[in-house]
């Protein structure tokens, strides 16, 4: 019995030694791989980042700024074409992505009443981040960047995203897909048929940016998360030992104020919390905007500002109090 014991634990360390061992080589070429991905710093400082004192703070909760660029090359600084929220909740395991419609009426610090995408234009990430802080009342500190053909290559590597394309979507994917192409002298494939199929990279993105059938830009916040939650749940159904290669291909189109023990720690994060929930969220909410021309321009007012941090509170904290 006793030499049974022994045998066991001599079994249990040879394992666990293995497991040690395969953990620290895929840890250490991530690591390493993260070097390929573009790092830009910004404050830290409050003030600077517009998070006020009574702003929603809970450990358990992270967000992040995610930014599509509307460019095709990085000698642009681009305007952000898709902005969105991503939140880590580690307390209810989910993962929550907030779109914030892009024609929203806020207050940019310094620019005055303008569109939200326009912050990332004027002064890059840190204003973008300061101008959703401060209209929204979120503590967000950290930002991450993708441009359209970023997004495209990332696509292509996870083997297409499935999306049930409507009827009417199908000219728009294919106008979008040859204005690429026009671009880089190439001939992509097409859509051919509605229903649910797999898009390419290159279909996904043109899919994501579709603004003229269905319900205008609200449709098209709805298609820009369905392709982003496509990518995340691949990503997290892929095995870890997918992950060196996965990474060391998308990280060149990533920019990031993120520290690699930072993006190491909040991958642990997910991974030991066993996320594996992908909620969505839009604001401003239905029934709590109103479209209006100002000057000749269209805008989406929040319909209250103070309804909406309300509801986008609810959302991400899923308590009442924030």
């Amino acid at each position: 019995m006793v030499k049974r014991r022994k045998g066991s634990r001599k079994q249990f360390k040879r394992v666990f030694l293995i497991a040690l061992i395969v953990f620290t080589i895929i840890f250490g070429y991530g690591y390493n791989i993260l070097n390929r991905m573009k790092r830009t710093d910004i404050s830290k400082d409050d003030d600077d980042l517009g998070i006020a004192e009574d702003s929603p703070d809970d450990k358990e909760v992270i967000n992040i700024a995610l930014f599509g660029l509307d460019r095709r090359d990085t000698s642009s600084a681009g305007r952000s074409d898709s902005i969105m929220i991503a939140s880590l909740d580690k307390k209810h395991r989910k993962i929550k992505l907030t779109s914030l419609m892009r024609d929203t009426y806020v207050n940019i610090p310094g620019r005055g009443m303008d569109k939200l995408n326009h912050a990332y234009a004027f002064g890059g990430p840190e204003l973008a981040i300061k101008t959703i802080n401060q209209n929204f009342n979120m503590n967000i500190r950290e930002f991450a960047t993708v441009d359209f053909f970023g997004l495209e290559q990332i696509i292509d590597i996870m083997g297409g995203v499935e999306v049930d394309v409507k009827p009417s979507e199908i000219k728009y994917i294919n106008t979008g897909v040859k204005g690429m192409d026009r671009l880089d002298n190439s001939n992509s494939p097409l859509v051919q048929n509605a229903g649910l199929q797999s898009l390419t990279g290159r279909q996904a993105v043109a899919y994501s940016r579709i603004r003229k059938t269905g319900d205008g830009d609200y449709e098209r916040t709805e298609r820009q998360r369905r392709v982003l939650e496509q990518v995340l749940k691949k990503g997290m159904n892929a095995g870890i030992t997918k992950y060196p290669k996965l990474l060391s291909a998308m990280l060149p189109y990533v920019e990031t104020s993120l520290s690699k023990p930072e993006i190491l720690a909040m991958g642990s994060s997910a991974l030991t919390s066993r996320i594996r929930n992908i909620e969505q969220y839009r604001i401003p909410a239905d029934n709590h905007l109103r479209h209006e021309m100002i000057n000749g321009v269209f805008y989406i007012i929040p319909q209250t500002l103070e309804d909406n941090i309300a509801l986008l509170n609810k959302f991400i904290y899923e308590d009442e109090k924030n």
